[in-house]
């Protein structure tokens, strides 16, 4: 599959945009785990361009996560435009337009999934940016705003039309945010339809090696996009490329492994970060892990990774947690040689 020039390769796959998530630690372990192509959290246009320290920070991305893509949100022509050209000089491989964050701060406002309520405006925004700029500028929206509304089939032949140059379509309307399943039935009509010619990215509930490959050979979707099933697990990536390239399990990565994996979340996100910043992203991740479901009475645990403030208070609670994982004190088990 390629977004123009770029190359992603056969079924790619690739680590969804999301908010105090992909921070630069977090997608650069998740490539190295074998997503394809990774997405900034989301950047909001109006704070860009007012020069906020916070909003600008997400621009920082390294040639290590490359290809990557840089996100932008908004609920204006000029201000998308204004912040799609300093995007720009961030130089990322990709601008991707944010039609489809649900939160109330952002579609509430007319941003995000809002403008699923204004396709002309959102059509002139994505007229508009693609005209602004050089880099290719790709789509991220969901079904419609509502069960009577799901109006992606004729918005993706629209938005084509726009110049994007790939379109990721997220299984869910604004209105279920993310409650319920997604559907990709239309998700697949998009990608059958005779008339679409720019790759077709499904996104939703991708949560399985088998559900990754299903998605492809059901739906015929170019690439998937992995979203929450990646917290606490960024090893989920060698676990569906391998599935996709032989068809099996990926055998061999044991809890004590894992929690190594998660230890160096956690120094990468400090070192990449600070202290304070870093622990705060982390620790969310941590606390979503499913290599911690089934350890009993772990209620009391999970508060208190969501608790810590240091590095030290996090690295002491991976260790009261090893032998409930049943880790002894014998590094044999860890695959020390490499994570990847």
């Amino acid at each position: 599959m390629k977004i123009a020039a770029i190359d992603l390769g056969e079924r790619p796959v690739l680590l969804a945009p999301m908010e105090d998530v992909t921070d630069p630690a977090f997608r650069l372990m998740c490539k190295e785990f074998g997503a394809d192509m990774v997405y900034t959290e989301f950047v909001s246009a109006d704070a860009l361009i007012r020069s906020v320290s916070k909003t600008e920070q997400k621009l920082n991305i390294g040639d290590a996560e490359r290809p990557v893509a840089i996100q932008i949100y908004g609920r204006d022509v000029a201000t998308m435009v204004e912040a799609a050209k300093i995007v720009e000089q961030a130089h990322p491989d990709v601008i991707d337009l944010n039609f489809g964050c649900p939160v109330k701060r952002v579609a509430g406002k007319g941003a995000g999934a809002g403008m699923l309520r204004n396709v002309p405006l959102m059509l002139e925004i994505t007229r508009a940016v693609v005209d602004a700029v050089r880099l290719p500028v790709t789509v991220k929206t969901r079904l419609g705003w509502d069960a009577d509304n799901k109006i992606i089939v004729t918005l993706a032949e629209q938005l084509q039309d726009c110049g994007i140059q790939a379109l990721t379509i997220h299984g869910r309307t604004r209105a279920q945010m993310y409650t319920g399943e997604a559907d990709w039935t239309l998700i697949g009509e998009v990608k059958n339809n005779p008339r679409m010619r720019i790759p077709i990215i499904g996104n939703g509930d991708i949560t399985t090696p088998q559900r990754a490959r299903e998605c492809f050979d059901r739906y015929g979707v170019d690439a998937i996009m992995v979203g929450r099933a990646s917290f606490g697990r960024p090893w989920i990536f060698k676990e569906i490329k391998h599935y996709l390239q032989t068809g099996e399990d990926l055998q061999g990565l044991t809890p004590a492994w894992k929690l190594d994996v998660l230890r160096r979340e956690v120094d990468d996100s400090v070192r990449l970060l600070d202290e304070r910043r870093g622990i705060l992203h982390v620790r969310r991740h941590l606390a979503a892990s499913p290599l911690f479901k089934g350890i009993p009475n772990f209620r009391e645990t999970r508060i208190a990774m969501l608790r810590a403030e240091t590095q030290a208070e996090l690295l002491d609670i991976f260790r009261q947690i090893e032998p409930l994982l049943g880790i002894g004190s014998s590094a044999s088990d860890r695959q020390p040689d490499s994570f990847l």
